[in-house]
């Protein structure tokens, strides 16, 4: 059912559980047991924290510092590779990819080079790096656990190092060097930054708060901080009033309001680089604004803010709401943003608590066109998010507190300080693989309590009957790898783990080996665009077909056994 994909995959594993307890397989005891498991929760607090680091501009001020547009490609993808494997190693791959993936396509677009050369690449480097750590990926969580039921200890946070950060260097290495070379010329259909329903961009306003690094400059001195950003300055308001010209020469005060046209995106982005705030970012009077979100709506010819402004309709004092951008298929207009009258058929970015957008979008008769992750960065909490991030981890890694209790405590702090607001703490999680695993992993005990993991492991025995236990090692990895390219890498591991337990104890050999192995190859599946939601991401804007990732995931697969199987046996002898 799985490999059949016509329901999803959670629903399958769901059904699975309840058919194996109906059956009596499964203990009713341990029905739910894998919903309180250890993997199943430090996965969702992965989830959520990732979005902290997201919100908190710390991303951004990682990615902004290493990217550089005039790089070859060979560099760049090793750039892009490095700090994406990096930030795998920490948070979760999909989300890694996510946000590097705009900032892949705004580079290659800049470069004026194609996006199919280095978003493949991008997206397997990401895969690479989350083998380096315990938290990187599903599949090494739920392989430490099964250390723990068979001697009685998890693998540690950095004890997957030595082996993924080896195959993941090898890895970053082919795909910059050899394997963007193999990808086919064919047209890709991204431009821009993604698809963005034909946006020419927005005007909008930028709020010079007290204390900001921009006052007292010129605007022409940002303009080389725009470009980066990819914005266009337009202007400057004064108490009010909008300044006559771009207002180059102008020097730029306290409450000033630069006038920009750009991307959401790279408005938020510039909003971190200049030290500038959205209009209608801080409170006023009793409205609670924490937890802002950005939501882009399209005005219809029926629309209640047809023919007004957002001044006349006092949106922001009414409602808590602030229209930030109008984007009028590429128009630029001379009033203030918040004074220009909607015409049918403008797109709006407007700013608010979520609860409180989608009730006035339905007030002003306006469509919300499809969500695309854009959020108010807090950058001035950028550093602070890394620090109690980085605490977190180095005090697990010194096994002061075990991993789950830490990583709950980056939670807790990150919702005290408002970097994940409370109101969206639920929706960062993943819920369809919390389900996954949560069902997964009682259907792995009774896989495993009813003889058909020893089973699997039998038939591996007997197919290399008379070969060294390196080779079993290397079957086995073989095996789970093909699993890994068309099934789930969550349901590969809860799978894969047992089996080599099973084979490890047959040879009367050390489990760790076989046990590691089945961690790397869980994760990678790079011969399909199934195998790993990274390789799903990128199938659209890199224009890739389905035949095109074995050229590049195939070898890349035989280089990872090349590489693992040696390293695995020098960090964990047989």
């Amino acid at each position: 059912m799985l490999l059949w994909g016509k329901w999803r995959y959670d629903i399958i594993a769901f059904s699975a559980l309840l058919i194996a307890l109906v059956l009596g397989l499964l203990p009713t005891n341990l029905a739910f047991s894998g919903f309180g498991h250890p993997a199943t929760i430090i996965v969702a607090l992965v989830l959520v924290i990732s979005r902290g680091l997201q919100n908190s501009g710390a991303i951004d001020l990682i990615t902004k510092r290493l990217i550089d547009t005039s790089r070859a490609v060979s560099g760049h993808i090793i750039v892009m590779s490095g700090v994406g494997a990096i930030l795998s190693a920490f948070m979760n791959n999909v989300a890694a990819m996510a946000l590097l993936m705009p900032v892949d396509i705004s580079a290659a677009n800049k470069a004026g080079r194609t996006v199919r050369a280095t978003l493949m690449p991008l997206s397997f480097a990401t895969i690479l790096g989350g083998m380096v750590t315990l938290i990187g990926t599903p599949p090494n969580i739920i392989i430490a656990s099964f250390r723990e039921r068979a001697v009685g200890e998890p693998f540690g946070m950095f004890d997957f190092a030595p082996v993924g950060l080896t195959v993941a260097v090898a890895g970053i290495l082919f795909v910059a060097t050899i394997g963007w070379r193999l990808m086919p010329k064919g047209e890709e259909t991204a431009s821009g930054k993604g698809n963005h329903i034909g946006l020419d961009g927005y005007v909008a306003e930028l709020v010079i708060p007290e204390k900001s690094k921009s006052i007292g400059k010129l605007v022409r001195d940002l303009y080389a901080k725009a470009d980066e950003d990819g914005v266009e300055i337009l202007g400057v308001v004064r108490n009010g009033i909008r300044l006559g010209g771009f207002g180059a020469s102008v020097k730029l005060r306290a409450n000033d309001m630069l006038v920009v046209e750009a991307m959401a995106e790279d408005i938020d982005q510039f909003r971190g680089s200049a030290s500038l705030e959205f209009f209608g970012e801080q409170p006023v009077g009793d409205t609670v604004t924490g937890g802002l979100e950005l939501i882009e709506v399209v005005v219809p010819s029926d629309a209640r803010i047809i023919g007004r402004s957002a001044l006349s309709l006092r949106l922001r004092a009414r409602r808590g709401i602030a229209l930030l951008g109008i984007s009028r298929q590429g128009k630029r207009f001379n009033k203030r943003v918040r004074h220009e009258l909607i015409r049918a058929g403008d797109v709006l970015l407007l700013i608010g608590p979520k609860d409180i957008l989608d009730e006035t979008a339905t007030w002003l008769g306006v469509l919300p066109l499809a969500k695309r992750g854009l959020n108010v960065t807090q950058h001035s909490r950028a550093w602070l998010a890394i620090a109690i991030f980085a605490s977190a981890i180095a005090v697990s890694a010194f096994g002061l507190l075990y991993l789950a209790t830490t990583l709950a405590i980056v939670v807790v702090l990150y919702v005290v300080l408002d970097i994940v607001p409370i109101r969206n703490l639920y929706d960062h999680i993943e819920w369809p693989v919390i389900v996954l695993l949560g069902s997964m992993i009682p259907l792995g005990v009774a896989l495993e309590n009813s003889g058909g993991t020893a089973l699997i492991a039998q038939n591996i025995i007997d197919i290399t009957s008379g070969l060294p236990a390196w080779a079993v090692l290397t079957v086995l990895m073989i095996v789970v790898m093909t699993l890994s390219d068309v099934l789930n890498n969550t349901a590969t591991a809860v799978i894969g783990g047992p089996i080599a337990l099973d084979v490890a104890t047959t040879l009367n050999v050390n489990p760790d080996p076989f046990l590691m192995a089945v961690a790397v190859a869980a994760s990678c599946a790079f011969l399909t665009p199934i195998g790993h939601k990274n390789n799903t991401l990128i199938m659209g804007p890199g224009g890739y077909s389905f035949g095109d990732y074995w050229r590049t995931g195939l070898p890349l697969e035989i280089l990872v056994v090349a590489v693992s199987v040696p390293m695995i046996l020098i960090v964990f002898p047989l």
